[in-house]
Parts: structure tokens; sequence; C-alpha cells
């Protein structure tokens, strides 16, 4: 069955970072590029960032470029997403699946960032 396990949110001040990791299991995580998307309350859910299969190509939302990193581990088949400089717009609940969602069903529980001073 396909899982995503996202990790990693938290509370953080403005200017702050953190990292979120996603493991994945139940497909073959190496062939398939990888999103993070996010949903904040009262929106729809977004892409924020994408990485190709063995990582060499990535793509950023514009209003998080530069300030986020995609990237990925194939043998622990887990994505992560650094993210720097965090700003009270980057609150929302993160996730990650495949990019574009080949299963749209299997979404993870994702994991609540919240930047607040």
């Amino acid at each position: 069955q396909v899982q995503f396990v996202e990790s990693g949110g938290g509370l953080v001040q403005p200017g702050g970072s953190l990292r979120l990791s996603c493991a994945a299991s139940g497909f073959t995580f190496s062939v398939y590029y990888m999103g993070w998307f996010r949903q904040a309350p009262g929106k729809e859910r977004e892409l924020v960032a994408s990485i190709s299969w063995r990582g060499g190509s990535t793509n950023y939302a514009d209003s998080v470029q530069g300030r986020f990193t995609i990237s990925r581990d194939n043998a622990r088949k887990t994505v992560y997403l650094q993210m720097n400089s965090l700003k009270p717009e980057d609150t929302a609940v993160y996730f990650c699946n495949t990019q574009p969602v080949q299963w749209p069903d299997y979404w993870g529980q994702g994991t609540q960032v919240t930047v607040s001073s």
C-alpha cells in the first residue's frame, strides 16, 4: 500500500529554519519525481517544490525560491525539504507525494509548520 509519512514540522520564529522529512513506501520510489506540497487554512493545496528521479533537477514555487531546498535519498526512500528564512506566510501543513500526484487518495497526515513570533 502506498504510504507517505511526513515529519519535522514545528513552531519556529520568523527567519528560522526547519528540515522536513517524508518517508515513502509501497511503490518504486526511485522512478518517480517527488514533490512537497502545503495547505494553509482556507486555501487549496499547492506545490512548493519538486525533484527528479535522481535529484538532478529541482523546481520551486516563486514564493519559496532561494529559501527552500528539496533533496532525496533513494536508498532510504525519503525526500527532504530544508526551509530557511521562514516567514509567517509559510505557515501550513506540509505534505509529500509524487509529482504529478499518482495516487490522489493516498496522502499522509502531513506535518504542521507554524511560523510565528
